[in-house]
């Protein structure tokens, strides 16, 4: 599908990209609310869900795994350690380093933050079935792939 042509021009709102864009935005805030309550926010899902095993990682781990620079995950882990998420201790392996855990209150809380994660689901997917959401999940994964190339 083109975008369409208007007698102004461009019409945004005829492109994929004006609606993947305006559909993220509009989940970003729903997820944020839902998650605020708990003293989660989505750009911390990376960490909680890599250390939601109990483990304990670097911070140079952590950047990998949420694919961001290492400073990005410096901040990040600086706010959450300030926000009682996780807690961090020296790395025995590695005297410049430490290790960053999630805190005993946001392991407790992370269970709650997953559920209203997937009540957001529920309520974004209502009306499409199955094959649906497979389908508009492989779309988005092509999206993701092109945008990374």
């Amino acid at each position: 599908m083109q975008p369409k042509e208007t007698a102004g021009g461009w019409d945004p709102q005829s492109t994929a990209s004006f609606w993947l864009n305006r559909a993220s935005r509009l989940l970003l805030r729903l997820q944020e609310g839902r998650l605020r309550p708990m003293g989660f926010g989505m750009g911390q899902m990376p960490v909680l869900h890599a250390l939601q095993d109990g483990s304990a990682k670097s911070q140079k781990d952590l950047a990998k795994w949420a694919r961001v620079e290492q400073p990005t995950m410096a901040e990040l882990l600086a706010r959450m350690e300030r926000d009682g998420v996780v807690q961090r201790e020296p790395n025995p392996e590695d005297a410049r380093g430490s290790l960053t855990s999630l805190t005993r209150t946001a392991r407790q809380r992370w269970p709650e933050g997953k559920a209203a994660l997937m009540a957001v689901e529920q309520d974004v997917m209502a009306g499409f079935s199955a094959k649906e959401k497979a389908q508009l999940v492989s779309l988005l994964q092509r999206v993701v792939e092109n945008l990374e190339r």
